[in-house]
């Protein structure tokens, strides 16, 4: 179970996350939308896992290592947001959400589902 305090920054890390992941989208990510949907915190907070929701979702794998390649200039630019509000940047690591991946699936069924009938 979070703290009050590690939802409190997960919130925030999510919000400048997402600022920054639709800029970087304009130059390294063309033509791909990068949500951030959750940020987790560790009790130290000296780690935040986040979650990526990409789309169009075709080819994820190759952007999930771009954006492990781009990690260093995230967090140095996360750090310049935040600088005020943390005392260290937290070490950030990205993982695919497949949670829009798992809806689009169920909505694609559906719709399959309703033309047989």
């Amino acid at each position: 179970m979070e703290s009050t305090r590690q939802q409190k920054i997960g919130r925030l890390l999510q919000k400048e996350l997402g600022d920054i992941f639709q800029h970087l989208g304009k130059d390294v990510f063309k033509g791909k939308i990068i949500s951030v949907t959750v940020v987790r915190v560790s009790a130290d907070l000296s780690i935040a896992r986040v979650y990526l929701s990409i789309f169009p979702v075709k080819d994820n794998e190759n952007y999930m290592k771009e954006i492990d390649l781009q990690n260093k200039q995230i967090r140095f630019e996360l750090g310049k947001r935040v600088r005020h509000q943390l005392r260290k940047i937290p070490e950030l690591s990205f993982f695919h959400d497949d949670s829009v991946d798992y809806a689009m699936r169920i909505e694609e069924l559906l719709k399959q589902d309703k033309k047989k009938k």
